[in-house]
């Protein structure tokens, strides 16, 4: 159990981890070859492997390692017999082996918690080493070779000496080998079969899944820890064809039933072609190939050697097989880079299923560009090559290996297809990166796991900044930063939640966010403190350090990341990484300033409030998990800290239009200062100089005759009188104007420099926003600007600055959809629906033919107009009325631009657009049910029936017919309809139908569209149907998909927090206190009631205790649930999840079940007589034949008889060997029990197994039951029984 985690200073923390810490294990791997010799048809392994270890002392006496599932045949040390072996599988400990139940949880739990503990994992195999095996010193003047092994007098020169192990660099004791054969008949973890099995339909491939400490040794035995590295050598036999991956099936036939046995076996194989079998199977590995030989005995079987001379750990040797097709990604190189790197570019490689080249090479293009710069800017590749290779149902969606990531095909998307390709291309750059960071580097603690994932980010989003601008770069970080003020609240510090990756993918989430985002701003204060290159010299450095062996065993920790930080940068960070590293939460801060005339002085105030309490906030559903095993385990987040200190720079543009800036140091919760005014200019009014623009077109504003100039103008868009009244814009007042005039500076900026990850609240004008909006040219300002218009409330002149904003096509795409979404606020009746009208006619000026609302055909090759058209709908459809209902004209709008969508012309497809079209109709339409009377509202309220609500549902339904017979991408229009039959029933427009989604279940549709199938069920409150239960914890525990098994165990928990907080029972009972007329009725509730109520949404306790009351005596969820923990597809991981939900729900009871099978009746059939062939004499031919009749009732006791003759003692006689005796001298009485003969049955002797049932005429004991004989045979005298005589 992991204890409280509290906030503590870099001092305290250095080089600590408050996890369980590793014992020493007495030795360190040199080297490792290991074979694996797969079936792929019947899905099992054999191999071998050979580990090279270096012992840390001579009396080194136990090896412990890890494997599971595995069956070892044979185990010996430097080739010798092991004598003493331990082993202990945990998947043999998997499965209680009585009838149990989930209150037996707990006991189930206990046998695997070792395994599932914060990594490393507990050692399954312990070797005792023998005392012949000896350990001596070596002499440090002799050489030893990679493997570990004495080199003589030749000369070797390592090229990989600083890769290899720190303690193969200063060997001091004889290496020891151990060698181990093993099977494996059952994988249940560790690798992944896909298109092997009956019915599916994907190209048959096999890869690992080895991506976290504990899965390597699934497949082999090793030392399966992050921190154990060796160099490896890989050899991997397998089928050289699909066709020859499957046994040949011999045409035989069973004389008992006379069925063919080669149909019987071909049923349970799947059917391919003749050109599918003729397809070879590729084998990657991580490494370099040496050798593929095809098996001089077997033809159909080749062999494929790899080796990896750099070190790595276990979990970082992956491998695929499948007929994968290559994509050379290296050709995308330009040819003066490649010039440029001669022989030091890096081949990079693409791996794909058949027919999907085109993807990889659509997914892929700017790999080889990003591997060039990371190789120039930060140092060189620590591999030869890289390649990239996609699979079918990987749980996630890249999987680092050494020089290979396996990547899931969900990724791969065609050249039609733009909607992921920045959020793709992200994701395989931080993939890339992961080879200098995660592979070759790794966190030394877990707890310095954020160094390592956040410098792996920081240069990806280097690269992404190169490939897609500076903009883009800078709205990126600044919106993450915002999600990283709202999730960082209640936390653990990035340093401590390196601790916590085991326990909820959530963690790993916003250590992926927070940690880069650090870096960011280390890197934004370094370089603006000691005017370097910042972070990257650094990262360069630590690169440098592990390539020449400065960073034993490439392992980094923090102490040793901040050292070489205050190196390079000439500055003590302790207060930086105190706050940001080992400190939890964000600052949030309150600006006040103003302006005093007499001092020439801007008097500000910076007052810190992040210590303030807030409100306590009610559990989310998506979050309630976390929540609720960081409750269980005890893990607490520190102190909120007062105060964060640090430079602040704030800058001021004057009345000149000149940026002044002042660097203030924060140290207090409440920093009072002034800053000194220097244009002695007076601000020019807004009006005269928009007049000017538009009037005076040829006017010279670099002329000397004006005072003041507008350098830099956005937002300066529909000026004219005509476009004024058209579009009904609103400019300021004369008051307004006259105010603006009097100030002395355009606007205040504070944060210029982008140094902080705070929320900012600054008592500055709207007008002094708006300034910094149209004139300040960083991405960032503008951001901010928008940001406060949208939480104004609706206003005409601020619906015009937005409209304005979002006309204007030289903003950054980014700042025009914010400004559409900010749109909605101004939708109101109160000013004429401005919002509305504003998004309707930019709508219209836009996408749509002149002087006509028709929608022109799509033309996406503007990537920021085609996000610009997909933002309008979505903002569109949140428009409310009054009374929370969506206008009419808006649902007419989406509707019209749903149903005339024309993508004929279009050399892009609109499958993602047409989705956001359909989700926004959805979520307008379910927000107003059909009229049943005329009611006043925007729009022709005569239009608005039960007719035009039942076309909205049909459009969408016909996307989904149309997607069934032109699958869209990712079939993303079937599952985007499904959605929106799910809040349209959520929202009582049309009846609930468990049919509209089960059929999208069932396996053979597009995993995503299964998950949101099922996700559509749960969020209907279908879970409390028995059937609709019952199928999903069935494909939650045998679906051969670990993808849709990992997400649905994660949905069962989201299932579960929506019970615990009420969600659905408080829907209904707002449903319930509504009358026909829509009106709201109070109802007087106890204060007990209203309590529980609140500790439900607000409390963890209260939480389980909810989920307990209304789950507890679901039987169906009891079996279900029990049967899907002991389902052998389930991995351990998912199991451990399981049973934590089990300990949530159920209370525990140590008890064993012991089920005994009753007796049953049984009978016999006289087939008649016949010549036996043995005695050549008749016999009766009998048959004995069990019946369904069970036997309840327990026989009598037999009784013995009250006297029994004395035997008669002879001690002079000798013991008779056939006679036994008791030990008190007596002899023993031979008791034998003959039921009688069935009569007319002579010469037929009784079955010693069972007697058959009474025939007619036999004497019973009146229950039926035949009467027995009972006879006591006392020894004769004179035949022994007499004392036994000693011997010799």
């Amino acid at each position: 159990m992991v204890g409280p985690l509290e906030v503590a200073g870099p001092a305290e923390n250095h080089g600590l981890s408050l996890s369980h810490q590793k014992p020493d294990l007495g030795f360190s791997v040199l080297h490792q070859r290991v074979q694996l010799d797969i079936d792929l048809a019947l899905r099992k392994l054999r191999g071998s492997t050979e580990i090279t270890i270096s012992p840390h002392s001579a009396d080194l006496k136990t090896i412990r390692l890890n494997s599971r599932q595995c069956s070892l045949n044979r185990l010996s040390v430097n080739g010798k017999p092991s004598a003493s072996v331990v082993y202990t599988d945990p998947y043999k400990r998997s499965k209680l082996n009585w009838q149990a139940d989930v209150h037996q949880h707990h006991m189930l739990q206990e046998r695997i918690e070792g395994v599932l503990k914060v990594p490393p994992p507990e050692p399954e195999l312990v070797v005792n080493l023998l005392k012949s095996t000896k350990i001596f010193e070596l002499d440090p003047m002799i050489t030893l070779d990679s493997a570990g092994r004495y080199a003589g007098d030749i000369a070797v020169v390592d090229l990989n000496q600083s890769n290899r192990p720190a303690v193969d660099q200063t060997t001091r004791f004889s290496s020891i080998t151990v060698s181990v054969d093993f099977t494996i008949d059952e994988i249940r973890d560790g690798m992944q079969f896909c298109g092997w099995s009956p019915g599916d339909l994907q190209y048959p491939h096999a890869y690992s899944q080895n991506s976290v400490p504990g899965s390597a040794c699934c497949l082999f035995p090793c030392l399966d820890a992050v921190d154990s590295r060796s160099t490896w050598e890989v050899t991997i036999k397998c089928a050289r064809t699909i066709g020859d991956a499957f046994p040949q099936l011999h045409s035989s036939t069973d004389g008992t039933n006379g069925v063919d046995v080669a149909d019987q076996e071909a049923d349970r194989l799947p059917s391919f072609s003749d050109e599918e079998k003729a397809l070879d199977l590729v084998v990657i590995c991580s490494g370099d190939m040496t050798d593929e030989i095809v098996d001089t005995l077997d033809p159909t079987r080749k062999t494929t050697s790899f080796v990896c001379t750099t070190a790595v750990a276990p979990q970082h040797i992956g491998f695929a097989i499948g007929p994968f097709e290559h994509a050379d990604l290296t050709s995308f190189r330009e040819s003066d880079e490649d010039d440029k790197l001669g022989q030091n570019a890096i081949p990079v490689h693409g791996f794909c299923l058949p027919g999907r080249v085109d993807e990889v090479k659509s997914t892929c293009f700017p790999m080889a560009k990003a591997i060039d710069f990371f190789t120039i800017t930060y140092g060189s590749y620590p591999f030869s090559s890289y390649k990239i290779c996609f699979v079918e149902d990987s749980i996630a969606d890249c999987v680092d290996t050494a020089s290979l990531t396996l990547c899931s095909t969900r990724l791969l998307f065609p050249e039609d297809i733009i909607e992921p390709i920045d959020r793709v291309t992200r994701q395989l750059v931080y993939a890339l990166a992961c080879q200098w960071l995660g592979v070759n580097i790794i966190p030394k603690e877990p707890a310095d796991t954020w160094a390592v994932v956040g410098m792996a980010y920081f240069i990806t989003d280097m690269f992404i900044r190169k490939l897609m601008g500076n903009n883009e770069y800078r709205y990126r970080q600044r919106k993450t930063a915002d999600r990283v003020c709202e999730l960082d609240v209640a936390r653990p510090s990035i340093y401590d939640t390196g601790k916590l990756l085991w326990l909820e993918p959530s963690q790993a989430e916003f250590l992926a966010a927070k940690a880069p985002l650090v870096l960011f701003v280390l890197d934004r204060r370094l370089t603006k403190a000691s005017g370097s290159t910042g972070l990257s010299r650094i990262i360069s450095r630590v690169f440098l350090n592990a390539k020449v062996g400065d960073l034993v065993n490439g392992a980094l920790t923090t102490a040793y990341f901040q050292k070489t930080c205050e190196k390079l940068g000439h500055a003590k960070l302790d207060v930086f990484f105190a706050q940001w590293v080992f400190g939890a939460g964000c600052p949030r801060f309150r600006v006040t300033q103003r302006f005093n005339k007499k001092r020439l002085v801007v008097e500000m105030l910076i007052q810190q409030v992040q210590g303030d309490l807030p409100l306590p906030e009610d559990l989310k559903t998506d979050t309630f998990m976390r929540e609720v095993k960081e409750d269980l385990q005890g893990i607490f987040a520190g102190a909120v800290q007062p105060v964060f200190m640090g430079p602040l720079t704030i800058r001021i543009h004057e009345a000149d239009g000149t940026p002044y800036e002042h660097i203030v140091e924060i140290k207090e919760a409440m920093t009072k200062f002034d800053i000194p005014y220097n244009t002695k200019y007076k601000r020019l009014k807004r009006s005269r100089r928009q007049k000017e623009r538009t009037t005076g077109p040829a006017t010279d504003f670099t002329a000397e005759t004006h005072d003041d100039v507008l350098l830099y103008c956005l937002g300066d868009v529909l000026q004219t009188e005509e476009e004024v009244q058209e579009w009904r814009l609103t400019e300021w007042s004369k008051e307004d104007e006259d105010k603006m005039s009097q100030e002395s500076y355009e606007w205040i900026r504070m944060d210029a420099d982008f140094e902080w990850i705070c929320k900012m609240q600054l008592n500055q004008p709207g007008y002094m926003y708006l300034s910094q909006l149209q004139q300040d040219r960083d991405v960032v300002a503008q951001y901010e600007s928008i940001q406060y218009m949208a939480q104004q409330r609706e206003h005409p002149l601020v619906a015009t600055i937005l409209t304005r904003t979002l006309m204007d096509r030289r903003y950054f795409h980014g700042i025009r959809t914010t400004a559409a979404a900010a749109l909605v606020k101004h939708a109101k009746d109160e000013i004429g629906w401005l919002g509305f009208r504003h998004l309707e006619k930019a709508f219209q000026e836009f996408y749509c033919l002149p002087d006509s609302k028709m929608t022109r055909s799509n033309d996406f090759s503007d990537r920021a107009s085609y996000y610009i058209q997909c933002a309008i709908p979505q903002a569109m459809a949140k428009i409310r009325d009054n009374s929370g209902r969506t206008p009419f004209a808006v649902r007419r709008f989406l509707f019209e631009k749903l149903r005339y969508n024309d993508n004929s012309n279009n050399e892009l497809s609109d499958c993602h657009y047409l989705s956001i079209l359909m989700n926004s109709l959805a979520e307008a339409i379910s927000a107003a049910k059909p009229l049943s009377e005329n009611i006043f509202e925007l729009g022709n309220a005569n239009e608005d029936n039960l007719t035009f609500y039942e076309s909205c549902i049909e459009e969408i339904d016909r996307h989904r017919r149309i997607d069934e017979w032109i699958p869209s991408y990712h079939n993303i229009l079937s599952a985007t309809a499904i959605d929106c039959k799910r809040r349209l029933m959520k929202a009582g427009g049309i009846p609930i139908k468990a049919s509209d989604f089960v059929q999208y279940t069932q396996e053979g549709c597009y995993s995503d569209l299964r998950l949101t199938a099922f996700r559509c069920l749960m969020d209907l409150g279908l879970h409390k149907s028995d059937a609709i239960l019952r199928w999903y914890l069935f494909v939650l525990a045998t679906d051969p998909s670990p993808y849709i098994r990992e997400n649905m165990i994660r949905l069962l928990g989201k299932t579960l927090g929506s019970i615990a907080i009420g969600e659905s029972s408080s829907k209904a009972a707002d449903a319930a206190t509504m009358d026909n007329t829509g009106l709201i009725v109070e109802q007087e509730s106890s204060t007990e009631a209203r309590q529980a109520d609140l500790a439900r949404k607000q409390t963890i306790p209260g939480a389980l205790a909810a989920l307990k009351a209304e789950l507890y005596g679901n039987s169906t969820l009891k079996s279900s649930l029990w049967q899907a923990i002991e389902s052998p597809t389930v991995s351990l991981s998912q199991l451990g999840e399981l049973l934590e939900i089990c300990s949530l729900l159920y209370d525990t009871n140590s008890r064993m079940t012991v089920v005994l099978k009753l007796p049953r009746y049984w009978r016999c059939i006289n087939n008649g007589r016949t010549i036996n062939p043995l005695t050549s004499k008749p016999s009766h031919i009998l048959t004995f034949q069990r019946t369904n009749k069970v036997r309840t009732k327990p026989l009598p006791k037999m009784k013995l008889p009250s006297a029994i003759p004395a035997p008669m003692s002879s001690p002079a006689l000798k013991r008779s060997s056939s006679t036994s005796s008791t030990a008190t001298g007596h002899p023993s009485l031979k008791i034998s029990l003959k039921p009688p003969k069935k009569p007319g049955t002579p010469g037929v002797p009784a079955s010693n197994a069972m007697a058959p049932p009474p025939g007619p005429g036999t004497p019973t004991d009146g229950t039926g039951r035949p009467k027995l004989t009972l006879k006591l045979h006392a020894p004769k005298p004179g035949k022994g029984g007499g004392p036994s005589t000693p011997r010799g």
